[in-house]
């Protein structure tokens, strides 16, 4: 069964028309409400289950960013959504013309989409955050977020009750919500919950509360450039199914984020940044952004301290700008001082990873996978596994160093040590020259493991066959091994 979720005369009608259709629903789609834009010049999108009729999805505006030589040009691509279990199928309608050409992304997905003219088709059999891409267009793509079945929608009586005295439910219905002020602060106990066909305009803050989760299948994001959610020295905060410019988390513990997708547009648009935080994870995100996609910081931005127990999960990194992974660049000694304690960011992990592009020019922050360390951090037992790299513009594969550069950091970093990573595969061509390097004597890299690295098909290990006794093994991957390193090995 397909249901259409639409804004009626009151939230009470709405919620009830809901409710009598879900009984044994399978696809759920949502259509804009009142006063949210939708664009239709390049895609229309429709979903069916079985010999039903196909349904339409509302296809809204997204802004991307594409750098041209050294100049940020934004770019408006297409992104619709649904949600559904079982097995659906999918309909894209190219409306400027024929389809010479198409590919759905990640490759990892195997999904090989059927043409007929100006019209592709496949089939999902699990959730999914897609890019669908026609002629090699990346900057006028659609972003489609297949979504499971929202297990977190409130109640009819819930949301009837929303607002009311006693009520920990604040609900935002489809339509245009502008913020007062562009902030709302969430309560401790809260819980946020923004329908589909919802547009939230302004951030929503968790700051210094606990148990507080924000949900739903809607959009958050201010008018401008910053976060859509914004987490800061708070504790059991979780965030689900919503679609973001920015989600940071600083000062924080037992932070949750499941299923949120971060788009952004604008310089230093990070996505999902963790400074100073503990036991952050990460579940089927999707991060297309003008900065680093997603990051691992100590101090930074007035929060204090290293970051311990940080995972990312089942995950897709596109970083337009930056790097896919960035881990260790901030620290103490910028924001207290050179001569400050160091911090430590230690037990992190990133495992079934998708990485669909990078673009970086400045060779000093390159790196889909990168480990800079800086500030008198240290950066120890980090694990990479199961990450699929595709073909990406510009940058290094790998970037594991102790350095300084003084437009960020005011002090080398201490030690880089107990670095794994396994089942890596990158297959492209855009990559230069990757480093594994340490700053001096006493500030040295150490104990980095690659076990099962296949480039290009390709698999690089101490053993391989071909391989010149005298060359380094990194040589064969193109990875640069410099001074003070100890312990590299590729198994």
């Amino acid at each position: 069964m397909i249901i259409n979720i639409r804004l009626m005369r009151t939230i009470l009608s709405s919620i009830a028309l809901f409710t009598a259709a879900t009984a044994g629903a399978t696809v759920v789609t949502y259509p804009a409400g009142p006063g949210v834009d939708t664009f239709a010049d390049d895609f229309a999108v429709e979903v069916r289950q079985g010999d039903t009729a196909w349904q339409p999805l509302d296809v809204y505006p997204v802004k991307v960013d594409e750098v041209r030589g050294t100049r940020h040009c934004v770019e408006t691509a297409s992104m619709a959504y649904f949600d559904f279990d079982g097995q659906v199928d999918v309909r894209v309608i190219h409306r400027r013309g024929a389809v010479d050409s198409a590919r759905v992304r990640p490759l990892s997905r195997h999904i090989t989409p059927t043409v007929s003219g100006d019209t592709l088709t496949f089939s999902l059999d699990a959730p999914a955050n897609l890019s669908v891409e026609v002629g090699g267009d990346i900057f006028h793509n659609l972003h489609l977020f297949a979504n499971p079945l929202d297990s977190l929608r409130p109640s009819a009586r819930d949301i009837r009750r929303a607002g009311r005295r006693g009520s920990r439910l604040i609900y935002f219905g489809p339509g245009l919500h502008e913020l007062e002020g562009g902030v709302m602060q969430i309560p401790s106990g809260h819980t946020v919950y923004i329908d589909g066909g919802a547009r939230v305009v302004g951030t929503l803050r968790a700051d210094s509360v606990s148990d507080v989760r924000i949900c739903g299948r809607g959009e958050v994001h201010p008018r401008g450039r910053g976060e859509g959610v914004y987490i800061a020295c708070s504790r059991r905060v979780s965030a689900d199914g919503i679609i973001v410019t920015q989600i940071p988390t600083g000062g924080s513990d037992s932070v949750r984020i499941t299923n949120v997708k971060a788009i952004s547009s604008y310089g230093w648009g990070d996505g999902m940044n963790v400074f100073a935080s503990d036991n952050v994870s990460y579940d089927r995100v999707f991060c297309r952004t003008s900065d680093d996609c997603t990051t691992v910081y100590a101090t930074r931005k007035g929060f204090r301290g290293g970051c311990r127990n940080i995972t990312m999960t089942r995950s897709t990194l596109w970083a337009d700008v930056a790097h896919p992974i960035m881990i260790g660049l901030h620290g103490a000694a910028t924001e207290v001082g050179v001569d400050a304690p160091s911090d430590t960011i230690c037990d992190v992990l990133y495992r079934d990873i998708d990485i669909l592009d990078c673009q970086e020019r400045q060779l000093d922050y390159q790196g889909c996978m990168a480990i800079d360390c800086s500030d008198n951090n240290v950066v120890r037992d980090i694990t990479f596994d199961d990450i699929r790299v595709e073909d990406f513009r510009r940058g290094r594969l790998f970037d594991i160093r102790i350095f300084q550069n003084s437009k960020y950091c005011a002090a080398p970093g201490r030690s880089i040590s107990g670095i794994l990573f396994k089942d890596v595969t990158y297959d492209g061509s855009g990559d230069e020259l990757s480093i594994i390097e340490g700053y001096d004597g006493d500030r040295r890299v150490a104990d980095v493991t690659f076990e099962n690295l296949t480039i290009n098909g390709r698999r690089i290990s101490d053993d391989m066959p071909g391989k010149p006794k005298w060359y380094k093994t990194g040589d064969m991957a193109r990875i640069f091994i410099g001074n003070h390193v100890d312990n590299v090995i590729f198994r």
